[in-house]
């Protein structure tokens, strides 16, 4: 071959590697921003990214287009290695028509989730684009869908990760959407469906790109967001540690590390006292919870959001968990329609990919209150029942004070499917606490008595000493066993390594109807 052919080869790829060119990647840096080559360099181990479709073309002649170029259609797409795993990546450069969506764009974007769907190996999505190309109208719309349709046939098969590096707006904010984890990036990502123009034109409302989809609004109150970066680097750091917990698809089980499995676990002391003597006063469930798993290393999801309950990864005896937990430092604990929804849509990641679930309990119940009732918490709180029930993966509960109610069953208990449930001595497992069960058990006796105030104190005495406790539970059958605090450790990894071999067959169907 001529040398001539190899050096007009290495030109063109030159001029496409350069994206936009030099001084649209000035700006994007001054903007502090890093481009989507520098991020998947971030991401990848060394050497290991291999492109596709480098020389992929638009072909619409309207608007002026024809002879326009956008090199490599505005996306960098490929797949490479994270700790020595295949991922699929696909990166927006917003140097190149602001990372606008056309036709030929979505086509890179499909052809590596479908080799992510064919091998079995995570989904990477980093956004950093305007939405849908304008200039090629309908054909735009149809790539959105497209990668809409292939973001629902890889759900349940492998994992998808999206991150919000810029911005993501219109159609294209539900690509993310329907994925299972979304990193946005502080100051740098916008997340919205209408942008601050659109809004202010139609109910003349203003607000900033920041407020209306940074992270504060998605992380904190609208559920959306599950992590956030403070910047490009942080975001692909977390990809990878949340990567790292995961199994590249749903036929295999998650990433196992022999070192920690071949730990040796003794008692820990320390567990003894976290929970206070007074039923009322609260504590942080996190202390539990990083003193149970290995080396203490918790992932939390969705921090921020209905931190009333908590959801993450971990690792017990070298095998990746998924951990539910009540937290009495929030709001007692309770579960309401926020903390349902988190709680529900991690059991079903959970159970799709082979991660065992464990959950720590310690809930006074639902949230009563008209707003609760009007917004649905019987629709929202069955999710929670109805993820735990139709779950299949090994489910361990550890009660660690209280568990009443309903609350006590949609926190998996034994009648919900779970393989082993323990309880502390601090435990109480009632319908209700001692002092709303003595107001309707004993409402006459204690109308009635000389000294109303004393004689409720007296008969919520008894009851605590009947119900505040794990031992009829126990008698009952509702408990494998009541440990010390300190054998948590070893009693779940013990657990854990038998219902290793778990087998549950459920009725044929389609799929179960989850009250959304």
């Amino acid at each position: 071959m001529s040398h001539k052919k190899i050096e007009e080869l290495r030109k063109k790829r030159a001029t496409l590697y350069l994206g936009g060119g030099e001084e649209r990647i000035r700006k994007h840096h001054e903007s502090g921003k890093y481009t989507a080559r520098e991020r998947l360099a971030m991401l990848f181990e060394p050497d290991t990214f291999q492109e596709t479709h480098l020389f992929m073309k638009h072909r619409c002649t309207h608007f002026g287009l024809t002879d326009k170029e956008f090199p490599a259609e505005g996306v960098v797409t490929g797949h490479g290695i994270v700790d020595g795993r295949p991922v699929y990546v696909a990166s927006q450069d917003f140097t190149v028509a602001g990372g606008s969506v056309g036709e030929a764009t979505a086509r890179k974007i499909c052809e590596v989730m479908d080799g992510a769907l064919k091998t079995g190996d995570p989904f990477i999505f980093i956004n950093d684009g305007g939405g849908a190309r304008i200039q090629e109208g309908v054909d735009s719309l149809s790539g959105y869908g497209k990668i809409f349709y292939r973001n629902v046939e890889l759900s349940g098969v492998v994992p998808q990760i999206s991150i919000i590096a810029g911005p993501c707006a219109g159609g294209a904010a539900y690509s993310p959407a329907l994925t299972d984890f979304i990193i946005q990036v502080r100051h740098e990502g916008q997340l919205y469906i209408t942008g601050p123009q659109v809004i202010k034109e139609v109910t003349g409302e203003e607000i900033t790109p920041e407020q209306l989809g940074g992270v504060e609004s998605h992380a904190h109150y609208s559920g959306v967001v599950h992590f956030i970066a403070e910047n490009g680097p942080d975001a692909l750091s977390i990809a990878r540690r949340l990567l790292s917990f995961l199994p590249s698809n749903n036929t295999e089980d998650p990433p196992f590390y022999p070192e920690l499995h071949d730990a040796e676990i003794t008692a820990n002391e320390a567990l003894n006292h976290i929970v206070p003597e007074n039923p009322r006063e609260a504590y942080d469930m996190r202390l539990v919870i990083t003193q149970v798993v290995d080396r203490g290393d918790f992932m939390e999801v969705m921090e921020h959001f209905a931190p009333n309950i908590i959801i993450g990864f971990a690792r017990l005896d070298g095998r990746s968990i998924g951990v539910v937990a009540n937290q009495p430092y929030n709001r007692a604990g309770v579960l309401d329609i926020d903390s349902s929804d988190k709680a529900s849509r991690f059991i079903r990641f959970c159970n799709a990919f082979n991660i065992p679930l464990v959950t720590f309990v310690d809930v006074p119940g639902f949230l009563p209150g008209i707003q609760q009732e009007y917004g649905g918490i019987i629709r929202h709180g069955a999710k929670m029942i109805f993820a735990y029930a139709a779950a299949t993966v090994p489910k361990l509960t550890v009660i660690v004070r209280k568990a009443y109610g309903g609350a006590y069953l949609a926190m998996c208990s034994k009648d919900m499917g779970a393989d082993r449930v323990c309880a502390w001595p601090s435990a109480e497992i009632a319908v209700m606490g001692a002092e709303g069960a003595v107001n309707i058990l004993y409402r006459k006796e204690i109308s009635g008595a000389e000294n109303p105030d004393e004689e409720k104190k007296k008969r919520s005495a008894e009851y605590r000493e009947t119900f505040a406790n794990p031992y009829m539970a126990a008698a009952r059958g509702y408990l494998d066993d009541i440990i010390e605090p300190a054998d948590t450790r070893a009693y779940l990894a013990a657990s854990l390594e038998i219902l290793r071999a778990k087998r549950e067959l459920r009725p044929q169907k389609k799929h179960g109807l989850i009250p959304l």
